[in-house]
């Protein structure tokens, strides 16, 4: 008899396997497209924005056009965790003390990021951005301007780019940590979490609760996508309204008294 599915419009909650399963297990949809299409593009984004900044010099207009991105996919996450699927809701995994205590007592059963895994995601996405804010109003005075960079005076920029480049190491940190574990689990624990972020599907004990099917719906994804493109595009025009003009092929003749004596 195969798996009865019960359906979203990004695909089962239960799966019927086109592979064999284990006795004992089922297949389920563990992340919805959208979502894993999120965490691939977050991974490309931060990627190509620390290495370019590293980089420095002319690679930053590339970095600042990663940091809009990763400022478009934080807004899709936002909207998604409140609209997207069972699991991708942020209700679903929020690491409350309870939970948190559970999994360490070992009495903790789920699908989907485990309590301190939720602590990993929910520093990283608040890290990164308070890192995308800061880099919209920072100035580097050589080759880098953010796009509201003008809102602020000199003073408070130049703080923005200070707080952006001592995020970044925190970032860095937990970056580490987090590759460190996901290690762990994959190495040492035998999990395999990187095949159900690829293909959205996990095998689960059969008697795990799973999450009632619910939202995830086009509606939600068209909102979302709708919200972290019109971000995007606002930031866009923002910068190009304050870009500098081109400077003028030929200089007036001035006059030296004029510039002796200006008139302010």
């Amino acid at each position: 008899m195969s798996t009865p599915e019960l359906r979203s419009d990004f695909g089962a909650i239960d799966v019927a396997p086109d592979a064999p399963v284990r006795a004992g297990a089922r297949r389920i949809l563990l992340w919805d497209l959208p979502l894993r299409v999120f965490h691939w593009s977050l991974v490309a984004s931060v990627t190509t924005a620390v290495v370019t900044g590293e980089l420095g010099g002319v690679w930053m207009a590339w970095h600042g056009r990663a940091g809009l991105v990763i400022f478009g996919l934080l807004v899709f996450r936002l909207v998604w965790g409140l609209l997207g699927s069972a699991t991708s809701r942020f209700t679903h995994f929020a690491p409350s003390p309870a939970r948190v205590l559970a999994y360490l007592r070992g009495r903790w059963r789920g699908v989907g990021h485990n309590p301190l895994g939720a602590l990993s995601v929910f520093a990283l996405l608040a890290l990164l951005a308070l890192q995308a804010t800061t880099g919209l109003f920072g100035n580097d005075d050589i080759a880098f301007a953010g796009p509201l960079n003008h809102l602020v005076d000199d003073t408070l920029g130049s703080r923005a780019t200070g707080w952006h480049r001592l995020l970044a190491d925190g970032l860095f940190v937990l970056l580490a940590l987090h590759l460190l574990a996901v290690a762990f689990h994959v190495l040492v624990k035998r999990h395999r979490l990187i095949r159900p972020m690829i293909t959205g599907l996990q095998d689960v004990e059969a008697d795990t609760p799973v999450p009632p099917p619910r939202g995830g719906g086009r509606i939600g994804l068209l909102l979302a996508v709708s919200l972290a493109a019109a971000g995007v595009l606002v930031l866009v025009r923002a910068g190009q309204a304050t870009a500098p003009a081109t400077a003028p092929s030929a200089t007036p003749a001035v006059d030296a008294r004029t510039v002796a004596a200006p008139s302010w």
